[in-house]
């Protein structure tokens, strides 16, 4: 029998209205306990041919199938007593409904335009899904948990795969960084907390909109060009003083400027809904001149000669120096890679001026301050310091034994879950309708 892919993504097809699945409702199928409707597998395969361009009755199949195997899951999550609490539920369908709200500022007639049905119809509609969805998640993660891999076994799967099969993997690195973000000096301070007090007294004067003025002078590029409009959105979106100053104001009230790390802000309240609020604000940025860029860099010579010295460890100076809001703060200046999770580099997903600084370094060295591209477009700089290196060589126990051991646990856990299913397909009671579809392998499945 060949099996598949048995957890589906949620929120494909939820547009799917109530009347069109009356319309198309019935059971085609029996898995244990588990139901799985008409509507289940007609709805999926409209949204697939609509994302495919094209309809592929091999899609019906595919899709069968991997329901199948998610309710078989269900079905035993439930005889396991596994639970997904309400508030674990409710709290997904908020995150999702909330994404989905955020790129669409809030605006729920759009989302009902778009949907086809409002927001509470599309949470009552998401619910059960999810829930079976997170229930066959926690069961594979439960069952998946029970495997476990010793050293032997590693080596065993290092010695079975063929000599010419052996991945070839690219040089390596992995670095520990400190940064310095530059500092405002006072005359620029000044100067923007003069623009944002008078865009807030042309507003109150009536001389200009809060929108035309946001659109203008903001330089919040986002919501500038909206007027200032952020959207909806609940506690913990925005940074503590600016949240602070919005959850205090009234309906329509402008607030005194506010500053955070980004500049000198001016807010206006427009709704309130519950918890949620829907703000515009305008953005005044002091700027960066090329001495305060200067003094950033004088900052991190001195903790590189400090270092080099001995007179501090790289992991201290971190606490003591570093920028607080990068990962690598809180990870003592160790850098993640943001594509894979993990601490290496391959060398080809360094940057430019980070490959040629440690393509000259020796194990244990720092560069010279490089300039630092910070995701909200800023410019700071960091010193970085080369823990380890490796050349381009083909996979072996002694250098890449980490490596070959996930790939050993992941197989093994492939392994044991196939068995898993197998075992499961063999002692569930599983019905299809026949004649409804001519899919290869669901004869196999069918018991009744």
């Amino acid at each position: 029998m060949h099996y598949f892919p048995v957890i589906l993504s949620l929120f494909l097809c939820s547009t799917i209205t109530a009347q069109e699945r009356l319309l198309i409702d019935r059971a085609i199928a029996k898995v244990g306990t588990e139901t799985i409707l008409l509507s289940d597998v007609e709805s999926q395969y409209s949204y697939s041919a609509e994302q495919a361009g094209f309809a592929d009755p091999d899609m019906k199949c595919n899709i069968i199938r991997s329901l199948i195997g998610q309710k078989l899951i269900v079905h035993h999550a439930k005889l396991d007593s596994v639970e997904v609490s309400d508030e674990e539920i409710e709290s997904n369908l908020d995150f999702r409904i909330d994404q989905v709200l955020r790129q669409m500022n809030g605006d729920e007639a759009f989302f009902e335009e778009y949907y086809g049905m409002k927001v509470p119809e599309m949470r009552a509609n998401l619910k059960e899904d999810l829930t079976q969805q997170m229930l066959a998640e926690r069961m594979q993660m439960s069952i998946l948990n029970e495997v476990n891999i010793t050293p032997k076994e590693v080596k065993e799967f290092y010695h079975s795969i063929p000599k010419d099969s052996l991945p070839y993997l690219n040089a390596e690195v992995k670095m520990m960084e400190i940064v310095a973000k530059p500092e405002v000096n006072e005359e620029e301070r000044a100067r923007s907390l003069k623009k944002i007090l008078k865009l807030r007294k042309q507003i109150l004067d009536k001389e200009a909109t809060f929108e035309e003025l946001a659109k203008i002078h903001s330089d919040d590029p986002g919501s500038g060009a909206q007027g200032g409009n952020l959207g909806y959105a609940e506690r913990g979106t925005f940074v503590p003083e600016f949240e602070a100053a919005a959850y205090s104001l009234e309906k329509r009230e402008i607030s005194e400027p506010i500053e955070t790390e980004f500049g000198f802000h001016i807010i206006q309240l427009l709704d309130r809904r519950g918890n949620k609020i829907n703000l515009r604000h305008i953005l005044v940025k002091p700027d960066i001149t090329e001495n305060d860029n200067l003094l950033a860099i004088e900052k991190l010579d001195t903790i590189k000669a400090q270092l080099e010295r001995e007179e501090i460890t790289f992991s201290k100076a971190v606490k003591a120096h570093s920028y607080e809001k990068v990962a690598s703060y809180h990870n003592n200046g160790l850098v993640q890679n943001p594509q894979t999770g993990k601490t290496t580099f391959e060398t080809a997903e360094l940057s430019y001026d980070i490959y040629i600084a440690l393509e000259e370094l020796e194990v244990g060295q720092i560069t010279e301050p490089l300039e630092y591209p910070y995701p909200t477009g800023e410019t700071f700089y960091r010193i970085v310091k080369l823990i380890s290196k490796t050349k381009p060589h083909i996979a072996n126990l002694d250098e890449d034994y980490s490596k070959i051991q996930r790939y050993a646990k992941e197989s093994k856990k492939n392994e044991y879950f196939t068995n898993w299913i197998d075992e499961k397909f063999r002692s569930t009671f599983i019905k299809v309708e026949e004649g409804y579809l001519n899919c290869p392998d669901l004869d196999n499945l069918i018991n009744g």
